[in-house]
């Protein structure tokens, strides 16, 4: 019902600005009349601009008054109840306070460096893993190869130890490598992490959902990253229990032969 009467009014607003401009075009055509043309119409021409002016004056006038008061209290209910200018200042406040006592504190906790190794092999493979740069994972291997020693020659080992340590290499690689990645996508959620903060301390009032749903996205986005780093270490654990399995395996196969040996030294007369 309040926005037929709105919209009521709005068409009286545009109905009497079309008469303003209707009067006005009326003036001027009398001013560029003939002398006597004006002369003998002139009382009837301000006969009418009094009743038109009377008009608008009257019911036209209160129609506007009325307007503008429910244009004033439509604005008076949004800033009171709708979007508080109080509230949303003190909201404001808070986060600015926020940000700046504990922004910086933990920008430099991100930022401390924990490397330990002392030695060239193990400090180049700390770097690389702790780097956080996607564009060094291609280094890891060789750094991890110098550190942990490559695989041993057939010569040296048999074929089942072979497969198990490459096989153990390969994913301690892997993990080393989603390890990096993983640091690179925390740098860069925390970018974002601090662009959301600086808009819900300088947002205008009614843009919250917007901020909201771009915090949403990022944090389902810190969960995709975060079950990436789940699997990395149930495949780890996966592969720790087969190989685990598998020394029980050799250590079966080792009794056994015992065994025989043990009967055929003992069947032999």
């Amino acid at each position: 019902m309040k926005r037929h009467v709105v919209q009521t009014l709005k068409c009286l607003w545009d109905w009497t600005k079309s008469r303003r401009r209707v009067l006005a075009a009326l003036a001027i055509a009398v001013c560029l009349l003939p002398a006597s043309a004006r002369a003998v119409g002139l009382g009837d021409i301000l006969s009418l601009f009094n009743a038109i002016t009377k008009v608008i004056q009257g019911p036209i006038g209160e129609s506007l008054n009325g307007i503008q008061s429910i244009s004033a209290d439509r604005g008076k209910f949004h800033q009171d109840v709708i979007w508080p200018v109080k509230g949303i200042n003190r909201a404001k406040g808070f986060v600015t306070a926020t940000i700046g006592r504990y922004q910086s504190v933990m920008w430099q906790i991100h930022a401390l460096r924990a490397n330990s190794a002392t030695l060239t092999n193990p400090s180049q493979l700390e770097t690389l893993m702790r780097a956080g740069q996607s564009a060094d994972v291609g280094r890891l291997q060789a750094n991890y190869a110098a550190v942990y020693s490559p695989i041993p020659t057939e010569a040296n080992a048999k074929p089942l130890q072979r497969d198990l340590m490459d096989v153990d290499d390969a994913f301690a690689v892997a993990s080393l490598k989603t390890t990096v990645l993983s640091d690179q996508t925390t740098q860069s959620m925390l970018t974002l992490a601090d662009g959301i903060e600086q808009q819900s301390a300088t947002s205008a009032p009614g843009s919250a959902s917007m901020i909201a749903t771009g915090a949403q996205i990022a944090s389902l986005e810190g969960q995709a990253y975060l079950a990436k780093m789940l699997a990395a270490e149930l495949r780890l654990e996966a592969a720790k229990l087969a190989h685990e399995n598998t020394l029980l395996k050799q250590s079966a196969a080792s009794t056994r032969n015992l065994q025989n040996q043990m009967q055929q030294v003992l069947a032999h007369p």
